[in-house]
């Protein structure tokens, strides 16, 4: 049961008062009014809820704090969403009350946020905690629930011709990191799932594959995670080609464990510095932008590498839920999200199958065409 009611105080304030199971909640304003409309909404709060949120005098801040310190995140995922949110949310909105934050209030910050992806980001990140507020009873409703929630369209990216892909392997074949890329382009993996490779992963004799883990540098120390699904964790087979690089980046790397002298890293790893350590993130992006101007190529990044090898696939007619796997992806509907344009020659192949099957059909008789009598 609930009751509510609208006064005065003797300081000049109005107060919108509502009892629900014995519970009060008060709530000031300025006017009569105002002290109305705020009654009105805790009313229609209760409706829709059935309880009275008690944030006390806890802020954004803090609900970002307990959020971030005990929600189930890969370590990963943790630290970037600390850095979207000290970097555009805190400094706002982080010292308001979260009984006083509204849809509006959020709806301003996305409207001042640069970058085209940002506010999506931001917007995503906030909903996320303020839901999980209302599950521990600080907020009876999620405010990011009554926003227009900002979109994001990924621009399709640039990708290599067929002449400048040979011009980079070309150029690529001496470097250090040629193995790296080539394994790239022939499965593509992510950076950090090449990176997270050991060569109990690789079975050279068959050629085969396994996913297990990446690997990431945060904060300067080397963090190791599982795959972020189950689709991740994957197997796959490699072209003789690449596995024949493989074999001789493993007599290189055998060579320098050997003049190592017993400082080897003790990690088996696959892609490695001359010490055995793994490769940092920020110097193969570097290395592979360093090459791709002096070849006057686009630089298309490690994950238009990744691309690369989805595009090739798909334009070879290879069916999108075998490229789906390859990729890691959790499902073929994510694939085709993104490589929906790289599909013309299976588009063709409808065509032509459809063109057959109507062919098959005798041509129409002009007495039973539409609107003709028969």
């Amino acid at each position: 049961m609930s009751s509510g009611s609208v006064f005065q105080r003797k300081d000049g304030r109005w107060v919108a008062a509502l009892t629900v199971n014995g519970k009060r909640k008060l709530v000031y304003a300025k006017s009569q009014a105002e002290a109305r409309r705020r009654l009105a909404e805790l009313q229609q709060e209760v409706g829709r809820t059935g309880i009275i949120a008690r944030p006390g005098k806890r802020t954004v801040n803090d609900l970002l704090d307990v959020w971030l310190d005990t929600a189930q995140l890969r370590v990963t995922t943790r630290t970037g969403y600390e850095k979207v949110l000290r970097t555009h949310v805190r400094s706002v909105l982080g010292g308001m009350r979260l009984a006083r934050l509204s849809p509006d209030h959020l709806q301003k910050l996305y409207s001042r946020l640069d970058g085209k992806r940002t506010p999506s980001k931001v917007h995503r990140i906030l909903h996320r905690a303020l839901a999980q507020a209302v599950l521990w009873g600080w907020l009876a409703t999620n405010p990011a629930d009554r926003v227009a929630a900002p979109t994001y369209t990924a621009a399709r990216r640039t990708l290599w011709t067929e002449a400048q892909l040979q011009r980079f392997l070309d150029a690529s074949a001496t470097h250090r990191y040629a193995p790296l890329w080539v394994l790239a382009l022939a499965s593509g993996l992510r950076q950090g799932e090449l990176l997270g490779l050991q060569w109990a992963d690789l079975d050279l004799e068959h050629g085969v594959l396994a996913v297990r883990r990446t690997l990431h540098r945060i904060k300067g120390q080397l963090v190791t995670q599982p795959p972020k699904t189950r689709a991740g964790e994957r197997v796959m087979t490699l072209p003789p080609s690449t596995v024949q690089v493989l074999r001789h980046w493993r007599s290189v790397q055998a060579a320098e464990r050997l003049a190592a002298a017993g400082q080897w890293a003790a990690e088996d790893w696959v892609f490695t510095n001359a010490a055995g350590d793994p490769l940092p993130d920020q110097t193969i992006i570097h290395a592979l932008r360093d090459l791709c101007v002096r070849q006057g190529l686009p630089n298309i990044g490690h994950h238009g590498l990744r691309h690369l090898h989805a595009t090739l696939l798909l334009a070879q007619g290879l069916p999108v839920p075998a490229v789906s796997a390859r990729l890691g992806h959790a499902n073929p509907q994510i694939t085709m999200s993104v490589y929906a344009h790289a599909l013309p020659a299976q588009d063709q192949q409808s065509a032509d199958a459809i063109g057959r099957a109507l062919a098959v059909q005798a041509g129409p008789r002009s007495g039973d065409l539409p609107g003709e009598a028969s």
